[in-house]
């Protein structure tokens, strides 16, 4: 008799652990979609949205020392569901902001909320892997990416039936909250380290001896090349989202119609290989998954940046979707093994290329960037990808 699928613990928890990378993804994409009407309603000029998109960076770069601590004192379930909720506040908290000054320090806070729920989700996906020997990184990435498809989805859908952004933030708050439910019966237990004071009823004599007080010291060699491999990832993958429809306008060319195609062709890709990609890791490896994908999607980018137009830059954009869609899910689950120091790197800070320079200087980067995470790729000690197994049997 086969064990029923609602009963199966890896199941629930991935489901659960989805959930949490379903509403980061449509968090993101809901304020996203909503940044020229933001800017109308506080009248905004260009540089000045520019410095809100920037101040969720900020957020996120705060949250580099904090994220470890937060990680050891609350567990990575407790963070996730907190910051998760967090995120759901803040969406009407932005819509209701009633001056630019109010925008920008709601903005910082979701940055912050961004940092402590991508790092929470991803150690509890790798804790997962571990646990019951299965891969799932490569498919909880993609709900991400689903995740901002569903949000353009609503998007369009409540601007069709309402000018309130505070309608539709509302809206999206009440899904996450929903999706916040979703996840509480089946995240992973990961308490906070237990108190120092031994039990009532041990005996002093046979309590355990305390722990050492943790002590900062400089991160290894290994974390170092694991970080920078997660900065240069994260900027290939999120650069793809934030410059491609304005690459495809102002520099291919493009028409109005057609610009909006670059955000759907990289998602889509890297929901198609995401689906895939955990297949890819039980048979090749991690390493090698990364090494292959991120030098195909540098390679794609450059020929299509250097080619000109704009068929070759929706090839090249493909080749990028496709290629950088494994690599963030395999780089975060061997970090999350070596501890969650690894897993907080710096934002990425391709905005300041493309304003330093110009947009195609600023997907060069993107290219150079995804060929960037081979080379730290060929660094890290790959530890050996779970087998993907049938369910089991009763």
């Amino acid at each position: 008799m086969r064990v029923s699928r609602l009963n199966d613990p890896f199941l629930r928890g991935q489901l659960a652990i989805a959930a949490l990378f379903l509403s980061l993804g449509f968090q993101y994409a809901t304020w996203a979609a909503r940044i020229p009407a933001l800017k109308s309603d506080l009248d905004l000029s260009a540089g000045e949205v520019g410095v809100l998109l920037m101040a969720a960076g900020v957020g996120s770069a705060v949250t580099f020392p904090a994220v470890a601590y937060l990680m050891r004192r609350l567990g990575s379930r407790r963070l996730a569901l907190l910051s998760q909720l967090g995120l759901a506040l803040a969406l009407p908290a932005l819509a209701a902001a009633p001056n630019y000054p109010v925008a920008l320090l709601v903005m910082c806070a979701d940055g912050v909320l961004v940092g402590g729920l991508n790092v929470a989700m991803n150690a509890q996906g790798a804790a997962l892997e571990t646990r019951h020997e299965r891969n799932t990184m490569a498919r909880l990435h993609a709900t991400f990416s689903a995740g901002s498809l569903l949000a353009a989805l609503v998007a369009s859908g409540m601007t069709a039936a309402t000018d309130s952004v505070l309608a539709h933030f509302g809206v999206a708050a009440v899904l996450l909250a929903a999706l916040n439910l979703t996840s509480r019966t089946g995240l992973l237990e990961q308490d906070a380290p237990a108190q120092d004071a031994p039990a009532e009823d041990t005996p002093a004599e046979t309590a355990a001896p305390e722990p050492a007080r943790r002590r900062w010291t400089l991160p290894s060699r290994l974390t170092l090349w694991m970080c920078c491999a997660m900065v240069f990832g994260t900027v290939a993958e999120g650069a793809m989202n934030d410059w491609s429809a304005l690459y495809l306008r102002d520099v291919a060319e493009a028409s109005a119609e057609l610009a909006p195609l670059g955000i759907a062709v990289v998602s889509g890709m890297m929901v198609v290989a995401r689906v895939f990609a955990d297949g890819w890791r039980a048979r090749w490896g991690d390493g090698r998954v990364v090494l292959v994908g991120s030098t195909a999607a540098g390679a794609g980018l450059a020929a299509a940046l250097v080619s000109g137009g704009v068929a070759p830059a929706l090839a090249g954009f493909a080749c990028m979707g496709l290629g950088i869609a494994a690599v963030t899910p395999c780089v975060y689950a061997a970090a999350a093994r070596q501890g969650s120091d690894a897993l907080a790197p710096p934002p990425p800070l391709i905005g300041f290329i493309a304003s330093a320079s110009s947009l195609a200087w600023g997907m060069g980067a993107v290219a150079a960037s995804a060929v960037a995470v081979a080379l730290c790729g060929t660094r890290i000690r790959w530890t050996a990808t779970p087998v993907v197994r049938e369910e089991a049997a009763a």
